[in-house]
């Protein structure tokens, strides 16, 4: 029984992958410049990496990797103090917004329905994706960066606390006040 490896081929990464990288960068990052240059970065380390490539993935998987590091280190830098000062800020304003002994929404709070939409209507659904990316973009780059590894990325709980060095206990807070603003945000903006 022979197993067969994956063999890189460096001079053929950018017409193949380029496109995809860029897409994935895109929507985790929403600066098209930073996205590019994540690629362009990604596409350095990785002809650096070429000799530790075991070929245990395919290239494609082995590239999306190294991108997905280098924007986890982007949502470093943009957090890396804020930690803190974000979870003690949203841990206040928690209080605003919910009754202390349930934990419920105070009335004059309390979301509005979101109206119905078709999800058969392109439209209607990319008129919603442009509203959520304007949204995403007004959080703190800490609270951007815990949603999206945690509801994009599919993230581990343990695994975004390691990468962005907060606690379970700030994770939870600030993955609360995200929603909460994301959800105030698109009822704003939500026709």
């Amino acid at each position: 029984m022979t197993t067969e490896t994956n063999v890189l081929n460096p001079h053929k990464w950018v017409a193949a992958y380029a496109d995809y990288l860029y897409m994935y960068a895109i929507v985790r990052i929403n600066d098209e410049d930073l996205a590019k240059d994540l690629v362009q970065e990604t596409f350095l380390a990785a002809l650096e990496k070429v000799n530790r490539f075991e070929g245990k993935s395919t290239e494609r998987t082995w590239l999306t990797a190294i991108l997905k590091n280098k924007i986890i280190d982007v949502y470093r830098k943009k957090s890396s103090g804020l930690a803190i000062a974000s979870a003690n800020r949203a841990a206040q304003e928690q209080d605003e917004f919910f009754e202390e002994d349930n934990g419920h929404w105070k009335a004059e709070y309390a979301p509005h329905p979101i109206a119905a939409m078709d999800e058969q209507d392109p439209l209607l659904k990319k008129e919603l994706n442009s509203i959520l990316q304007k949204c995403l973009q007004k959080l703190p780059a800490l609270w951007n960066a815990v949603f999206i590894m945690k509801h994009i990325d599919d993230a581990p709980t343990e695994n975004i606390c390691t990468e962005l060095h907060v606690t379970q206990a700030n994770f939870w807070v600030i993955i609360h006040r995200a929603k909460v603003n994301l959800r105030a945000c698109i009822q704003k903006n939500w026709n």
